[in-house]
């Protein structure tokens, strides 16, 4: 009886949902009603086979119900489908921040929970994001882990409590990446800064993922090492696992998915898991590494890394070349990368960009204001790096350079290479200078494949100069990525996203990508979409929901994780 209780119910209305019919209760039933009608006028011999009948049957059904359940698993606890789209939710409930708070505060010294104005601000937004917070995104507090256990120890709360936890590290984010649309807790690992060990035998070191990239160069410089990829300065190894960020270096040393080894990663419900060990190579299982690089903070918490890292070349020269075109330009890339030759770094700037930079101030020297490409050339030996550099000047003269000149020294080089790296920095205080104190900006990246390079960027920024936008093109165009900084007023930003996103449209159409390097956030979701299409996308949030079916790490980054969008619906 206990064993027919316990599986004919569900399992009718499992069956029962999906078009079939099991009669085993209406069995039960049957025998039931005979073995009351004969009670009485039948001798006891039938009553004991009624009754052994009735056992037999129930039995029967059980263990056919039993095997039914083994063999096609009910709709109500496993859906029977590889992906999972967004009208297949229901709307994530979360709870209240404030008992999980009041939990962290017990288990943290009170310096690592701040509730403070200056705190919550400064972990919603940025200037320099593209997309800002609605009206009331921002966190409940700010949590400051020290360790991997207090990591795990966080979200083992937040999890029980269904709080949202938004990861944070440098901060240099673009896409609204951190931006706490749920409120909830923003966890701010910048105390987990520490280089934890280096192999410099194996070519590799173990780093946790508040280590900046910039402080990880200048100690690796004592050991004649390098980490390849080099994004914009404040970024930190956390958040460019997150985005999967590359740099200037990428056409030589590749994007984070190439220079990570393994990851120590705190998933949702505090669980601690390392990806795999040290070795180079490895066939064991899936590649976890490449789920969680790029998966911006949705699938799991960073909490240490294991870089490749490589012995820098013995010499190394920087070329500043200037053409007429930005097509000119650009073809020289793809005929350096369609002939073989190996460059160290292959950056484009335009004209607009170095004037911004002439203007800034923060290069002594001043550049020829029109399309310009520097290039670090390197090699183990001067005749091979002659070799080098003879080829690159002849492809350069063949598409009509203007210019040509070296740095003669590791000050120019370094002043040279700095003119690339505070093109951002550069471009806002040109807008805040020529246009408007309060001006906005969009920064933008895309990906084509490098046979299309200058296409794209001519199709650019031919499109920039119709709309009237002051903008300027950056690219690391060894890999086909560019960037576009775009300038505006406030009252003209729908002007800038419409630019926007035909240049985004244009890089698709083109076999591109939505973004090389900065990441989907909030504020290229329904690019990806154009990008990936439905069902790729809804593979995507199939993962999601495996490893947190609650949605509280990093929400509504990526894709959609609620049909009503919840408080991204108020966003413009």
């Amino acid at each position: 009886m206990f064993t027919s209780r316990l599986f004919a119910k569900p399992a009718l209305r499992c069956t029962a949902r999906a078009g079939r019919s099991i009669r085993v209760s209406r069995l039960a039933s049957t025998t039931t009603k005979s073995a009351g009608s004969a009670r009485g006028s039948t001798s006891k011999a039938q009553v004991l086979k009624l009754t052994g009948l009735f056992f037999f049957g129930a039995a029967f059904g059980a263990t056919f119900i039993a095997f039914r359940i083994a063999k096609d698993p009910p709709t109500f606890l496993f859906s029977s489908h590889s992906t999972t789209k967004t009208r297949e939710l229901t709307p994530p409930k979360y709870g209240k921040a404030e008992p999980a708070i009041e939990e962290l505060k017990k288990l943290l010294r009170p310096d690592q929970v701040s509730v403070s104005k200056n705190s919550l601000d400064s972990h919603s937004d940025t200037y320099f994001q593209t997309e800002h917070p609605a009206s009331g995104e921002r966190p409940i507090a700010v949590v400051y882990p020290e360790t991997t256990e207090q990591v795990s120890a966080i979200m083992k709360v937040c999890h029980k409590h269904r709080v949202p936890v938004v990861p944070f590290t440098g901060g240099t984010s673009l896409e609204g990446h951190f931006t706490p649309t749920r409120h909830g807790i923003s966890m701010d690992l910048s105390r987990m800064n520490k280089i934890l060990a280096l192999h410099k035998d194996d070519l590799d070191v173990v780093v946790q993922p508040a280590v900046g990239w910039e402080d990880l160069g200048e100690y690796l410089a004592d050991y004649n090492l390098l980490f390849g990829p080099d994004p914009g300065p404040g970024a930190c190894i956390g958040g460019m696992v997150g985005t999967s960020c590359s740099g200037t270096n990428a056409a030589r040393y590749g994007t984070m998915k190439e220079n990570v080894v393994s990851l120590t990663v705190v998933l949702a419900d505090g669980t601690v898991i390392k990806t795999k060990k040290r070795p180079r190579k490895s066939s064991a299982g899936y590649n976890l590494n490449g789920l969680f690089i790029g998966s911006e903070g949705t699938l799991g918490i960073v909490t240490e890394a294991t870089l490749k890292l490589n012995v820098k070349p013995k010499f190394q020269d920087v070329a500043v070349i200037s053409f007429p075109t930005i097509g000119d330009a650009s073809t020289s890339v793809s005929q350096f990368v369609q002939s073989g030759l190996q460059l160290d770094a292959m950056e484009l700037l335009d004209g607009n960009m170095l004037k911004f930079v002439n203007e800034s101030g923060e290069v002594s020297m001043k550049y020829n204001e029109s399309p310009t490409l520097m290039l670090k050339i390197g090699g183990n030996s001067k005749p091979g790096l002659d070799d080098t550099i003879k080829a690159v000047r002849k492809i350069c003269s063949n598409n009509h350079n203007t210019d040509f000149k070296f740095a003669e020294s590791d000050e120019e080089k370094f002043e040279l290479w700095n003119a690339r790296k505070t093109a951002l920095w550069s471009t806002i205080s040109y807008g805040q200078e020529h246009i408007d104190k309060d001006v906005q900006l969009w920064t933008t990246d895309v990906a084509v494949p490098i046979s299309r390079l200058a296409k794209s960027l001519e199709d650019t920024k031919k499109d920039l100069a119709e709309s009237k936008l002051t903008a300027s093109i950056v690219g690391h165009v060894g890999d086909g990525n560019y960037h576009c900084f775009i300038l505006f007023k406030k009252q003209d930003r729908a002007k800038a996203a419409a630019a926007v996103e035909r240049m985004v449209t244009r890089a698709i159409q083109a076999d591109g990508t939505v973004t090389g390097e900065h990441g989907v956030g909030i504020g290229k979701r329904d690019y990806l979409l154009q990008e990936a299409g439905p069902d790729t996308v809804a593979v995507m949030r199939r993962i999601k929901m495996a490893l947190d079916p609650y949605r509280i790490l990093n929400p509504d980054k990526v894709f959609p994780i609620d049909p009503t969008e919840g408080g991204l619906a108020k966003r413009k």
